[in-house]
């Protein structure tokens, strides 16, 4: 069997539980909490008998603590792509503002088929899925016949796995992933496929 028949297999982590610096609504910051350092670590062992190949993490402090505690138990490198960042808050940066009141609806719409649904000043929906899914690619293309860990953020992953996988967008509005929680998708040259949604750190 060739490389390109040999699907790669993605590990796609939400980052652990962080606290943050401010109270402010913020696109940075955030450091791993106790419980969220336990998380990481718990993510890497259950990962153990997958035998990963490398961990790809999202730049930001609380995605990249995520996936070099993970890569410690794991034995493995860490590589950052800025693909994998959350989605940016736009005007609501440095505010007091209720970010999941003022994002909630924007997902809705572009859920319901709407492309051109953003956040003031932020970015389009459709372009945050586009950057995702071109680091997703990326890995799959490195990792053929491989187990990559790759860890981003919630809003990112949610609204990302459907259109990769052929699901329709409406199918993530009401999901949710818990800290750490992962998504298992293999590629090959046939496509992608979703194999397994997953919060208690347990890979079949």
């Amino acid at each position: 069997m060739s490389s390109l028949q040999c699907p790669a297999r993605l590990v796609l982590a939400r980052h652990g539980e962080a606290e943050y610096e401010t109270d402010l609504v913020t696109d940075d910051g955030g450091s791993l909490s106790a419980a969220g350092r336990q998380q990481a670590r718990a993510l890497g062992e259950s990962l153990r008998g997958e035998r990963v190949a490398r961990v790809w993490t999202s730049p930001l402090s609380r995605a990249v603590q995520t996936a070099e505690l993970a890569a410690g138990v794991l034995g493995t490198d860490v590589v950052v792509r800025n693909g994998l960042r959350e989605y940016g808050v736009g005007s609501l940066a440095g505010t007091d503002g209720d970010e999941g009141a003022t994002i909630g609806p924007v997902f809705r719409a572009w859920a319901e088929g709407d492309d051109t649904a953003a956040i003031d000043g932020g970015e389009v929906v459709g372009d945050i899925v586009a950057r995702v899914h071109a680091v997703l690619r990326e890995v799959a293309d490195a990792h053929r016949g491989e187990t990559a860990l790759v860890v981003s953020h919630g809003g990112a992953i949610l609204a990302s796995v459907p259109g990769l996988v052929g699901a329709p967008r409406l199918s993530s509005y009401d999901l949710v992933l818990p800290n750490c929680g992962f998504v298992v998708l293999e590629a090959d040259d046939e496509g992608w496929r979703l194999v397994r949604w997953d919060a208690a750190h347990t890979v079949r």
